[in-house]
């Protein structure tokens, strides 16, 4: 059997928790969220905190981290948004996988770096958050058959 299933016979395992308000608190600004790679992007690129996997992994590692050493036992990726329909408001469709990689490769690191620290196993899961698009509600009032996605998308 494997570990976690171990641990769950035994106890109740917490997740860590938002990373949106924790990541406020820097008070980051459009030129954090460039950092070098995205420099002189055309659109503005501030508010996504996905990408700051990309171009701020210590800030996402702190985070991580300070979840960790608070009692979480399951820290989940920084991929809330990492998704082909929320990053299209910022036009990086084409970063999705990159995202999704350094946001993994850097909760796993923040986890390696404490399970060596210490007695307990922590554990990652994959976050997915919901888009900023329904296909059950319309996003026009005047035209209720009106969706701005499909079911496919």
């Amino acid at each position: 059997m494997k570990k976690i299933e171990n641990i769950l016979k035994k106890r109740i395992l917490l997740l860590d928790g938002a990373m949106g308000t924790m990541i406020q608190e820097y008070n980051l600004q459009e030129k954090d969220y460039r950092g070098e790679k995205f420099a002189n992007y055309e659109s503005s690129l501030k508010g996504n905190n996905d990408l700051l996997s990309i171009t701020q992994p210590k800030i996402i590692e702190d985070i991580h981290t300070a979840y960790l050493e608070a009692g979480a036992d399951i820290i989940e990726t920084n991929t809330f948004n990492a998704n082909s329909i929320s990053q299209s408001d910022y036009g990086l469709e084409k970063y999705i996988f990159d995202i999704n990689f350094h946001s993994a490769k850097i909760a796993r690191k923040a986890v390696k770096k404490f399970n060596k620290k210490n007695k307990d196993i922590k554990f990652v899961c994959g976050s997915i958050g919901p888009t900023n698009r329904t296909a059950s509600l319309s996003p026009q009032v005047e035209d209720l058959s009106f969706r701005n996605i499909t079911f496919d998308e």
